[in-house]
């Protein structure tokens, strides 16, 4: 009977946790890693949106150009350069030194291209540490509430298994959630790069177009 009471009023407590729960479990230092991963949403968000506008091209862009300058139309060229994006920038620095030896449009559009890249990939980097401090923080966490349990133990004398496993586990969600965030920032990070370096390959397809055919 004794056995049975025992039963009745522990399976309850056995009950499931929620999330936000659990994240309170894990100490002050979830504030922190919680705070990192807003700032990590939106970093993504914000340069997905400003990549994916930038680096749209339109179909059969670099030949539009080229027959207008064949026509000897520089002002239509430099239109259709403008009504792109980073692209067209580039671009249209090019056009703007048709004329001049190639060196000198390849030298100007290769600098127009290194400021369209930079501005693709501001911010980006934040990423990248937070992909890294995020694990830190949670570790540290941890490591804080680990020396809390062993020093009340010192204090209490108590040291039974369920003081030591309930401290650990509350502690251990702060390394999980660090390592969560660090996890979702390194992909955000990559695939970013992703997105840039494919923007990067098609222009440099463009651009060697453009300049074998204004040699010719």
């Amino acid at each position: 009977m004794v056995i049975l009471a025992d039963l009745t009023v522990t399976q309850p407590t056995a009950g499931g946790i929620s999330l936000l729960e659990l994240l309170v479990k894990g100490g002050v230092i979830i504030i922190p890693i919680i705070l990192l991963s807003f700032l990590t949403i939106y970093i993504f968000v914000q340069k997905l949106l400003f990549i994916s506008k930038n680096s749209k091209v339109e179909r059969d862009f670099t030949n539009r150009i080229l027959r207008e300058l064949e026509k000897g139309k520089i002002d239509e060229a430099l239109h259709v350069c403008r009504n792109n994006n980073s692209m067209g920038k580039i671009f249209e620095s090019g056009v703007q030194f048709v004329g001049k030896p190639v060196r000198e449009i390849e030298a100007i559009m290769e600098t127009s291209a290194n400021v369209e890249i930079s501005k693709m990939e501001k911010h980006t980097a934040y990423l990248g540490i937070i992909a890294g401090v995020a694990p830190m923080l949670g570790f540290i966490g941890t490591i804080a509430g680990v020396i809390t349990i062993f020093y009340n133990i010192s204090m209490s004398d108590n040291i039974s298994i369920g003081v030591i496993s309930d401290g650990l586990y509350k502690k251990m969600v702060s390394s999980g959630t660090g390592l969560l965030v660090g996890v979702v920032a390194y992909a955000c990070y990559h695939y970013l790069q992703m997105q840039i370096d494919k923007f990067m390959h098609k222009l440099q397809e463009e651009e060697l177009h453009f300049i074998k055919s204004i040699q010719q």
